[in-house]
C-alpha cells in the first residue's frame, strides 16, 4: 500500500478534579472554543464537544501520526492553564475515558454529546461514565474508577 488509511474516531470523556462542579455555565462555551483552537493547532478534528460543570465529552478524529495520550495531555494541560489564568482555581482529573466510534454511529454520538445538559437531568457523571465503560466492554473495578 502506498499510503496510510485510518479511521480513528474516539469519544473522549474527562472530568474536573474530584468531579467538582467548578466550570461556570457562562464559561462552558468559551472553554469549548478554546479546546477547538487547541485541536486546530494540533491538526485534530473535533466533531462534537459538550459537557457540564464537572466534565467534558469530545468526539475527535485522531490522525494516525498522533497518540491519544499526547492529545489528552495537551488538551487538558492547555485548557487548565487557560482557566486558571481566567481566575478559576482549576484542575482536571488525571485520567480519561476514550471509546472507539464506528463511522455509522457518529451522528448518534454527536447528538449524545451535544445534549449533555438533558442527559444529566436523569443521571450523574459517575453513572454515565460507568455506563460508557460497560457499554464499551472495558473491564474495570468500580471502586477504582473515580479514585
Amino acid at each position: 500500500m502506498s499510503d496510510t488509511y485510518t479511521s480513528n474516531l474516539l469519544h473522549c470523556v474527562f472530568s474536573t478534579k474530584q468531579r467538582a462542579a467548578i466550570i461556570p455555565a457562562d464559561r462552558l462555551e468559551h472553554l469549548w472554543a478554546y479546546l477547538l483552537g487547541i485541536a486546530r493547532n494540533m491538526k485534530i478534528k473535533i466533531l462534537a464537544i459538550g459537557g457540564t460543570s464537572d466534565h467534558l465529552h469530545l468526539l475527535i478524529a485522531l490522525p494516525p501520526t498522533m497518540s491519544l495520550a499526547k492529545v489528552m495531555c495537551d488538551m487538558k494541560a492547555n485548557s487548565s492553564k487557560w482557566l486558571n489564568e481566567a481566575g478559576l482555581r482549576f484542575a482536571w482529573q488525571e485520567g480519561y475515558g476514550a471509546f472507539s466510534v464506528s463511522p455509522s454511529r457518529v451522528a448518534d454520538v454527536q447528538r449524545y454529546i451535544r445534549n449533555q445538559a438533558e442527559h444529566h437531568k436523569k443521571r450523574n457523571f459517575e453513572q454515565e461514565f460507568v455506563g460508557l465503560l460497560r457499554k464499551s466492554g472495558i473491564p474495570f473495578e468500580e471502586k477504582y474508577v473515580f479514585g
